[in-house]
């Protein structure tokens, strides 16, 4: 009898699904019926709780968003404003700090961890105790005097010194959420041939010439994870303005059928520019 015998290309495929397995039977298992009765409910209206009984309403939950509802869209937009405030900075900052620790330093390992700790304490409800104790704006602070001369302050005006405390808080939000990006784009320069860098140094090449031919384009299938995670991370936060809203609207005002109506608009919002980030970078970097 002939034995049957897989290829090494095959056995590759075999432990691929069998490594994404538990994801999908967990999605099939947990997610796909909650996603169906979401959809369902997006259209329709809730005329009985008891058997979760639903009719077909149209595109009446989806006109509301539009135009009858005054908050939506303000809370919209201040996600998108926040988002492509904060996204190009973390991005920046992930790729500065990323080659920094990646040099030949004393103590890099204990820096790699220092960076990462914020993600794995900085998530979800500690997230967001820590803002609404302004630990954002109070590790960076000049209102106190202790960076800058008081005489300086009273010269500046209170406007001006708020301004300033503000942008310090974006870095210190910034440089807190940069904890996976900062490990993606490290795994991505340790993956760069350092024969590369050693030929460039032969031909004369300066540092900044080496950074953008050979650092910048080696690292693009890198930077387009760290875009998607970047963009992605940034609007489904905890402290997001317009999750907090569908989520008092599902839970404490009871309208099911509105909240997930705005859920599926942020959802393809989200999906949309994810496909567009995609189709840009895909044509612009070398993947």
């Amino acid at each position: 009898m002939r034995k049957f015998r897989l290829s090494m290309e095959r056995r590759h495929i075999l432990e691929a699904y069998v490594f994404i397995l538990p994801f999908l039977v967990g999605i099939i298992a947990f997610f796909l019926f909650p996603m169906y009765i979401s959809i369902k409910l997006s259209f329709g209206e809730l005329v009985r709780m008891v058997g979760f009984q639903i009719e077909w309403s149209g595109l009446d939950n989806f006109k509301r968003a539009f135009l009858v509802d005054i908050e939506f869209l303000p809370k919209f937009l201040k996600v998108i404003n926040q988002t492509l405030l904060k996204a190009p900075l973390i991005i920046i900052f992930s790729i500065f700090l990323a080659i920094l620790v990646n040099k030949s330093i004393r103590f890099r390992g204990f820096f790699r961890t220092v960076f990462f700790i914020p993600f794995l304490l900085g998530t979800g409800g500690v997230m967001q105790q820590l803002l609404d104790l302004g630990v954002d704006k109070a590790l960076i602070s000049i209102a106190d005097g202790g960076l800058i001369p008081r005489e300086l302050l009273l010269y500046l005006g209170p406007t001006a010194v708020s301004g300033i405390d503000a942008f310090f808080g974006i870095i210190v939000a910034v440089l807190w959420s940069s904890g996976v990006q900062i490990l993606l784009v490290l795994s991505g320069l340790q993956n760069i041939p350092a024969s590369l860098y050693e030929s460039a140094k032969m031909d004369g090449a300066t540092g900044w010439e080496m950074f953008w031919k050979i650092t910048l384009p080696m690292l693009s299938p890198v930077l387009v994870l760290v875009i998607i995670y970047t963009l992605v991370d940034s609007f489904t936060g905890m402290v997001n303005p317009i999750l907090i809203y569908i989520k008092e609207t599902a839970f404490i005002n009871l309208d099911f059928e509105y909240a997930a109506a705005m859920g599926w608009i942020y959802f393809a919002f989200i999906i949309l520019l994810v496909l567009l980030v995609m189709a840009v970078f895909s044509k612009k970097i070398q993947i």
